[in-house]
Formats: structure tokens, sequence, C-alpha cells
């Protein structure tokens, strides 16, 4: 009974949060605008190329992640570690930070790659992108100091007023967002513990996480690396011409929302949502977008990225029992 209150909480919880961001994110929007922009302003041209640099974070993820694998003496299909990589972000949807453990589960039913070795790279991937979030960081906000500023001060973080900071709402959303991120690494440790309570599974863990060392081709890893985190944010800036109210804001202004959405998803909610939301519409009125247009922008474009991961989860699946019909029968 135990169990299956923890499980229904884990899948509730990040639902219940980022539903009740989007809630007051969007309490009193015009949805109605929204669907005209979608059906007859959007440019969808525009739109297209967005969705194949998405396709693409995904298709070079899946390559970098079988190099990876290599010195471990594991070869998986390169068609299985791509449809992978479409499915665990698919997965991460119904509960976030499940895709991890998803795609490795892929790889060991149809190419036998040890579970608990293909776990390691994956923590290794989370350490590089870890460091590519904090280099692009750094770079945006030294670029864009003056609008971080006003940022932090605007959704109630700024210190010189210390009771506008505790009745702001922007702080609370915030406040609920480092709870959820808390909350997320409480399980992971717990997640841990118990693989340490296994024979051999640590060790192997951990020769995954060391794989990195022996890649063959590092300039071809940094090069994936790269071409992942540009493909995330062309993705992304791209989207700006979709729309007449975001068409003349510049790759700075797109570095500095990415940045601020690439937090946001820490926070265990489905693909984000909710706290994604919040922090592209504050960043985007920061550059003279209207909330409404704000809103409009971060709700479709979401939705529609979001619908792509679906799409991709689906093929993924769907996929795999063909590329392997003789492992099969």
């Amino acid at each position: 009974m135990n169990k299956l209150i923890k499980k229904s909480l884990k899948l509730i919880l990040p639902l219940l949060l980022g539903g009740f961001i989007l809630f007051w994110v969007y309490r009193d929007f015009d949805f109605a605008r929204a669907g005209n922009v979608l059906i007859f302003e959007m440019n969808w041209w525009w739109m297209l190329v967005s969705l194949i640099f998405g396709v693409f974070s995904h298709v070079f993820r899946g390559w970098r992640w079988k190099q990876t694998l290599a010195p471990l003496g594991a070869y998986p299909k390169t068609s299985n570690c791509v449809n992978a990589i479409f499915i665990s972000y698919a997965a991460n949807l119904v509960l976030p930070r499940v895709g991890e453990v998803s795609r490795c589960g892929v790889l060991s039913k149809y190419d036998g790659v040890s579970f608990s070795k293909s776990l390691g790279t994956v923590v290794t991937e989370r350490l590089i992108d870890s460091l590519c979030v904090i280099l692009i960081t750094a770079v945006t906000f030294m670029l864009q100091l003056p609008v971080f500023k006003r940022f932090f001060e605007e959704t109630g973080t700024n210190m010189d007023s210390i009771g506008e900071l505790f009745t702001s709402v922007h702080l609370y959303i915030i406040l609920f967002c480092l709870i959820g991120i808390a909350v997320l690494l409480y399980y992971l440790v717990r997640t841990l513990s118990f693989f340490e309570k296994v024979k051999g599974i640590v060790l192997n863990v951990w020769e995954g996480i060391l794989s990195l060392r022996h890649v063959k081709n590092i300039p071809l890893f940094i090069l994936y690396t790269f071409l992942i985190w540009f493909c995330y944010f062309m993705q992304f800036y791209v989207a700006f011409y979709c729309f007449d109210f975001t068409a003349d804001l510049g790759i700075l202004a797109g570095l500095v929302m990415f940045v601020g959405g690439s937090f946001a998803v820490i926070v265990p909610t489905p693909n984000g949502a909710g706290p994604w939301h919040f922090a592209v519409i504050s960043m985007m009125m920061l550059y003279g977008v209207d909330a409404t247009n704000a809103g409009i922008f971060a709700l479709l474009v979401h939705g529609i990225q979001t619908f792509l991961v679906v799409l991709l989860g689906v093929y993924g699946m769907a996929a795999l029992p063909f590329t392997n019909k003789k492992q099969n029968v």
C-alpha cells in the first residue's frame, strides 16, 4: 500500500506543481486570441524548421551515446540508440526523469547492453550537459547582466525590499520549483542508496561514468555535444520568427530566454510545463513583448514542441520491433 502511495505521489505531484504554475500564469489569459494566432497568424514554415532542429538534437544525442558505450564493449545499433532517446523524452512527460532509466532498458532488451553500465554513461551525459548549461549561462549572464538584474527584481527577488519579497507570488512560484527539485534529488539519492545494496551494480555504474576517458574520437564527441546544444538553442530561437511580435527579438534575447528555460526544465514537471512558461514569459516581457503575446508564444511553442516529443516517442516504440526483427525471431 505504501509503495502504491509513493508511486502515485511521484506521478501526481509533478502534475500538480506544473498545473498550479500554469493556472497562475494563465489565470486571466485570452485563449481565444491564442487559438486565432495558431490558426491564422503563426508562420508554420518557421515552426517546421524549429521542429527539425528538435529532431536532430535527439539524433545527435543518440549518436553521442553510442560513442560513450563503445569503451564498455557495447555496440548497440545506431537506430536503437536514437529510438531509445526518442522514447526517453516521451517517457519523461509521464514521470519526470524516468526517461533516463527507460532508454537504458531499451538497449538492454534489444542489444543486451548492461543496464547498470549504460546508466553510468547517462550519468556522465548529465554531468556534461550541466557543464554546458553553466558555460552558456556564464557567457549569457556577462553579455546581458542588466536584463538578468531586472528579471530578479521584477520576479520578487529584489533584496532591497524584504516586505515585497515575501508578498510576491513570483517568489512563491520559484520556491515551489526549488522544493520540486529538492524532492527530485531526494528520490535520486534514495535510488542510489538502493543501488548500493545490490552487489556489483555500483561498480558497473561507475565503469559507465568513467567510459568517457576511453572514448576513441574525442573531437567527434565534442562536435556532437556542440551540435546537441546548438540544435536545442536553434529550436527555441527559430520559433521567434513564427510570430510577428517576436520576430525582431535578437539572438542575445534568445540566449537569455534559452538559459532561463534551461534552468526551468530542471523542475520535475512534464517537459518543464509551468516553470518554463513562467521563465520565458517573464524574460520576454523584459524585451518589450506584452504579457498576452509572451503568453501566446510560450503556450504555443511549448505545446507544439511537446507534441513533437510525443510523436517521436510513439515512432521510437513502433520502430524498435521492426528494426530488430532478427533478434525477435
